[in-house]
């Protein structure tokens, strides 16, 4: 099993290209069920999720073809379709749920595994049930699998979610494109991701508008035209290249990226004393010699502060000058990365779903152990900062979310190597 050995501290410097955002990636790759004609998906991030969705689809019957970077796919319907979504393929990833959705309004009936994914609390997928079941989809749960079907196409409805959900809104909009009449869905997830899965099907002929904040309106089409798409960047890696820098009295510039889409992130990092210049898709950003500790950071739904960057952020609140704190509203579970942080000398104390920092901890290199995609990040981004070497094991969670990581930090001045 790979792992990682990191020499600290480092100091990052240089310029960091982005790649596609696999969560954008994930929905899009997903609604290519809906399509008779091929489609084209551009700037796709090299990671294992997407990997195995493309593998989830293959075995749905679609046919994909590689560019030579492996960067752009091509998915042509063949005749050999499927309707099963296999626990094996589903099992490593909450995504595989995204399936459902379009397997349903294209031909009716599905058996979709429950979904694995990260250790990070329950992520119920019953927001996805009760918002496909008013679309006219009827299902029961047997021995883990979904076993779902509907009476010819679905029927157009208003679904309000009793619970913002980034997944079934996703769900719900995939499948009420191709749904009679018109679907209003009511407290949606806003997600930068989620309006580039609408883009994308509105590149395809999907008639989709978001009326207000928090509500999209879909008007069924019979089917979707053929399409070439380019994915947006990755927030959360950008989020995570900003906090090295910001971390290690770094100076850096990040391509490939709408800052637009994490003012809040920036925001707070200047309130920690980076300096930030930003254009139209780049970002130049320097650590201060000494970071400002911020009292209270709570994660919310977009566009608040992202609970996929709780840990990056916990990491610099260590070494910012006095206490901190850090609220997790979105997952239960999601301090795992805390008794990690905690053996190379963190001082963080936990009581229910919030976190108190005590900053100016000097970190000390150690052999650590991932949990999580984005807690595994946090421990590279520790073990930058600790003196001596640190190990970091279990990185399959990483290489589920972030292309070839050490390859990018390498080029900015981390000692950082791959041990199988």
């Amino acid at each position: 099993m790979d792992k990682f050995l990191i020499t600290g501290p480092c100091k990052v410097r240089g310029q960091v290209s982005i790649s596609g955002s696999k969560n954008a990636a994930l929905p899009i790759l997903a609604s290519t069920l809906l399509f008779d004609k091929p489609v084209v998906i551009e700037n796709l991030p090299r990671v294992r999720d997407i990997d195995t969705m493309l593998n989830l689809l293959k075995s749905l019957g679609s046919k994909i073809k590689f560019s030579k970077n492996k960067k752009t796919v091509k998915i042509y319907k063949t005749k050999k379709q499927n309707y099963f979504a296999s626990y094996s393929l589903v099992k490593t990833m909450r995504a595989g749920i995204l399936v459902l959705g379009p397997l349903i309004s294209k031909y009716h009936k599905s058996i979709t595994s429950l979904p694995g994914g990260c250790l990070i609390g329950a992520r119920p997928v019953n927001y996805h049930l009760n918002a496909l079941k008013k679309l006219g989809m009827k299902y029961e749960i047997k021995k883990g699998y979904i076993h779902a079907s509907s009476k010819g196409k679905l029927k157009g409805n208003m679904i309000k979610f009793s619970k913002i959900s980034v997944g079934a809104t996703e769900n719900s909009i995939i499948a009420a494109t191709l749904a009679q009449g018109k679907t209003t869905l009511k407290n949606c997830a806003i997600e930068p991701e989620i309006k580039d899965l609408t883009n994308f099907l509105k590149s395809a002929g999907a008639n989709i508008k978001w009326i207000g904040k928090r509500t999209c309106q879909i008007i069924g089409v019979n089917s979707l035209n053929p399409t070439t798409y380019s994915v947006m960047g990755d927030r959360i890696e950008t989020g995570t290249f900003c906090v090295a820098a910001t971390l290690t009295k770094g100076d850096l510039i990040i391509k490939n990226f709408n800052p637009k889409l994490i003012q809040t992130e920036l925001n707070l990092l200047k309130r920690s004393g980076a300096k930030i210049k930003t254009n139209k898709n780049e970002i130049k950003i320097k650590g201060p010699q000494k970071i400002k500790s911020i009292n209270s950071i709570f994660t919310k739904e977009y566009p608040n502060f992202p609970t996929d960057l709780q840990a990056q952020f916990m990491v610099l609140m260590c070494k910012a000058d006095g206490r901190s704190s850090i609220t997790e509203s979105i997952f239960e579970n999601r301090f795992m990365h805390v008794a990690e942080l905690r053996r190379l000398g963190a001082k963080i104390v936990i009581k229910d779903n919030k976190a108190t920092i005590e900053g100016n901890t000097e970190f000390i290199g150690a052999e650590l152990m991932s949990s999580d995609l984005r807690a595994s990040v946090a421990l590279v981004l520790a073990a930058i900062i600790s003196k001596g070497q640190s190990v970091i094991n279990r990185i399959y969670h990483l290489d589920r979310g972030y292309e070839k990581i050490e390859n990018k930090l390498k080029k900015i001045g981390v000692r950082i190597k791959r041990l199988s």
